[in-house]
């Protein structure tokens, strides 16, 4: 599980309030003589004290869980579409490779004009896609599709080139002729800046590919 940032800052109110109160007590039991007016202090400084107690007491309870990261089942590799050019595998390369690097992505499939033209990560069991219905709608809407957490998605079944266990998934288009499918080991793991990043790595390989690529070569 991913360490919570703002851990210490939660701890800030109950150390506060355990400090105020040993030194509230330090003092009354110095003090000589109490005056009325010290005792008001007193009850105000022990209020106080235990109010921090309690509103870092709060904090720790409501602190946000993080999710589990899993070890995605599958082994990593790198295969390609053995009729590409060496330029267009270049690009699938280089792109890739910035998804895998700079985002939560841990597997990812390049299905383009009826085929995969790249695997790569950690390989899922099918080196085929066979579009269902959450695929299918990418492609018609040309709009990414982001499942934040898969196992709670009948529709996950359609997934099986991915690793049996990805947690999160999205589909991002390839303009109308393919897609991107991106699977990470941690479920609500992209942030808006990933899909952004995601979105113009997509744009570019789709500028490529509807260049250079020949559809009678991948047959």
């Amino acid at each position: 599980m991913a360490s919570d940032p703002n851990r210490v800052l939660r701890l800030i109110p109950l150390f506060a309030g355990g400090l105020g109160g040993i030194l509230l007590l330090i003092n009354r039991l110095t003090t000589v003589q109490l005056t009325e007016s010290q005792a008001r202090s007193d009850v105000v400084g022990v209020i106080l004290s235990g109010v921090l107690i309690l509103v870092g007491l709060i904090w720790q309870q409501i602190q946000p869980r993080s999710p589990d990261a899993v070890t995605l089942i599958g082994e990593e590799g790198i295969e390609f579409n053995p009729n590409l050019s060496d330029s267009i595998k270049t690009e699938l390369a280089w792109a890739s490779v910035m998804l895998l690097k700079n985002t939560v992505t841990q597997s990812l499939v390049v299905y383009y004009q009826d085929q995969v033209l790249l695997r790569r990560g950690i390989l899922g069991e099918s080196s085929q896609v066979t579009p269902g219905k959450i695929l299918k709608r990418v492609l018609e809407k040309q709009k990414a599709v982001y499942l934040v957490n898969l196992t709670l998605y009948p529709g996950k079944i359609e997934f099986d080139y991915l690793p049996p266990n990805t947690q999160g998934v999205i589909c991002q288009p390839l303009g109308s002729n393919g897609a991107i499918i991106l699977g990470a080991n941690v479920p609500r793991s992209y942030t808006k800046q990933d899909e952004n990043w995601i979105e113009g790595i997509a744009d570019k390989l789709t500028l490529t590919l509807e260049s250079e690529l020949n559809p009678t070569k991948l047959q």
